[in-house]
This record gives structure tokens, sequence and C-alpha cells, in this order.
């Protein structure tokens, strides 16, 4: 069984460097990744690394609403 792979452009320092500014934009940045996670047109490199970073953001939200439930809740015995 034979694969094709296709070879894809090597993404530059300029690219990432554009990348990463677009990604620090609040609002855009968060929808930029979304994009380029699942977009089709996207450079493999870059769509792992979007969807990475999703990733991580949802476990650090999960993190900090947990620590944030624990220290409402001793906020709340404590009174």
């Amino acid at each position: 069984m034979e694969t094709t792979h296709q070879q894809e452009a090597t993404l530059s320092v300029k690219d990432w460097v554009i990348t990463l500014l677009i990604a620090a934009i609040p609002i855009v940045g968060f929808i930029m990744l979304f994009v380029w996670g699942f977009g089709d047109a996207t450079n493999t490199n870059k769509a792992n690394w979007a969807k990475a970073t999703l990733l991580w953001m949802a476990i650090l939200v999960a993190f900090y609403s947990i620590v944030m439930v624990i220290f409402g809740i001793g906020m709340m015995s404590s009174m």
C-alpha cells in the first residue's frame, strides 16, 4: 500500500513572529487559534501548534476554576 506525503513549506521565523503576534491579541487571537487549528488550508505545523495551545488553555481554565471553587468554599466557610 503506497502512501503519498505532501511536502509542506517550512514556516519561516517571520511567519512564526506574525503568528505569535496575532495569537497575542485577546479576542482575535483566540478566534484565530480555532481557524488555524481546524482550517483546511493551514500548515500542519501551525495547525498542531494551535490545537496544542487550545488544549493548554482548556486545561488552565479547568485548573483555575477548580482553584477558585476551593478558595470560594474556604472563604464562605470562614464567615
